[in-house]
């Protein structure tokens, strides 16, 4: 990573929830990528499972995990990712995004596992303050690139913001026989997502008319945190560079970005890891859509 007095940013495709217990080639560049990082003050993550009618963070002092999923085996609801909260830094968060409201919650939410799946490889001992942003359901695109732009001060006071999500995620359309790839049609969206976000960020909005987007968006709530990182790409002036890709199970891919820092310090991690990502529970007993991954 170059030597820079801002902070990194990063989008990570978070697929399976069992990707917390998996070392796989997906996880092992993660850890790879928050082992070259700086120690952050604080990780502020936009999940896509805070996903309601309004624009929150997190502002509690011990954060409780939250295991929003269902049909997974016990050790991962038994899994705990202990990290301390940072009310402080919540309130800096608050102002930093003025006009813009951001509010305060002190004892509704906590960290999810769009946060905890992801952390638990990038910085694993859970001991740096960690903060979750909700997404606003009832707001459009460039509302939520409006607003990480608007996030980019925090760069400066040692925040790692990350976003977790998936370009493409389509439950409904997984295919069990494809642990390892990708449908044609997702392949073709993500490539598309790669072309800008590497490119002008800021035009991600075009993205919502490409042919595949229907398939590969289904509902917002995945692609929205990579919003984030493009409008804190466009705050920089500049593009992002993919640090972990790969197709699972037809309909996903796990696709992650990073600003501000050098993928190559990833390169090759995942040797001796598993290809495949993290599975999802047997189709026959829950049915994909319903495991809230």
């Amino acid at each position: 990573m170059p030597a820079t007095d801002l902070m990194p940013a990063a989008f990570i495709g978070h697929g399976s929830p069992m990707n917390t217990l998996e070392r796989n080639r997906f996880t092992q560049q993660w850890a790879a990528f928050g082992a070259a990082l700086p120690r952050p003050r604080a990780v502020l993550c936009i999940s896509a499972h805070w996903f309601i009618p309004g624009t929150a963070v997190t502002a509690m002092a011990q954060p409780r995990v939250i295991h929003d999923f269902y049909g997974f085996p016990r050790e991962l609801f038994a899994f705990d990712y202990p990290a301390p909260g940072a009310p402080e830094v919540a309130r800096e968060i608050a102002d930093a995004v003025k006009p813009a409201h951001v509010g305060l919650d002190e004892d509704s939410w906590g960290l999810d596992h769009g946060t905890w799946s992801v952390l638990a490889h990038v910085f694993p001992r859970a001991d740096i303050p960690v903060l979750q942003l909700s997404i606003h359901s009832g707001k459009d695109l460039a509302y939520h690139i409006d607003l990480g732009a608007r996030l980019a001060p925090l760069r400066e006071r040692g925040i790692f913001i990350l976003g977790s999500g998936n370009v493409v995620h389509n439950l409904r359309r997984l295919d069990w026989q494809q642990p390892e790839a990708a449908f044609d049609w997702a392949e073709r969206f993500d490539q598309a997502v790669q072309d800008v976000m590497t490119s002008v960020p800021a035009n991600l909005p075009g993205v919502l008319q490409h042919a595949d987007f229907p398939l590969a968006v289904p509902t917002p709530e995945h692609f929205l945190p990579l919003a984030y990182l493009a409008g804190l790409c466009q705050a920089a002036g500049e593009g992002a560079k993919v640090f972990a890709g790969g197709g699972s199970m037809g309909s996903l891919t796990m696709t992650s970005f990073a600003l501000g820092a050098d993928p190559a310090a990833s390169a090759g991690a995942g040797a001796g890891a598993s290809a495949a990502g993290a599975a999802l529970p047997d189709p026959h007993q829950i049915p994909p859509e319903q495991t809230n991954t």
